[in-house]
């Protein structure tokens, strides 16, 4: 989508940004829905202790991505709620604007980049 150069979201700026976090949402408990299925429906009898094995390893991945995306769920029900509180561009540690290209790399975040930078440099010097 094409930008306007305003700061400030237009109507079918906000619409852009519901519809990709809402599609975001969808994807995320599809894929969901399949991995159940699929973990149901996998034979559990391996004759091979290492195809078990590389099974459940397997499964353990799966379930840590799906954990993942859990997570994703509840950033992407509260972007959607900033987005009707009008608060959805606005940026939760300066209250300043959070740039519309930001937000389309990232819908769900809730720092500009400064802070989110800041955020970072403090991180970095903690875990030194």
């Amino acid at each position: 989508m094409k930008f306007t150069n305003s700061p400030e979201l237009t109507q079918e700026e906000i619409d852009y940004f519901r519809t990709k976090l809402e599609d975001m949402q969808k994807q995320i408990f599809e894929e969901s829905g399949e991995t159940v299925q699929e973990m149901k429906n996998r034979n559990k009898e391996f004759p091979d202790p290492s195809d078990r094995a590389h099974l459940e390893a397997e499964s353990i991945t799966t379930l840590r991505i799906r954990d993942r995306e859990r997570k994703l769920l509840k950033k992407i029900g509260e972007a959607l709620k900033r987005i009707e509180n009008g608060e959805y561009n606005v940026c939760e540690e300066c209250e300043e604007l959070i740039r519309k290209e930001r937000l389309d790399a990232r819908p769900v975040t809730t720092l500009c980049i400064n802070c989110k930078e800041k955020e970072e440099q403090m991180e970095k010097t903690q875990h030194t």
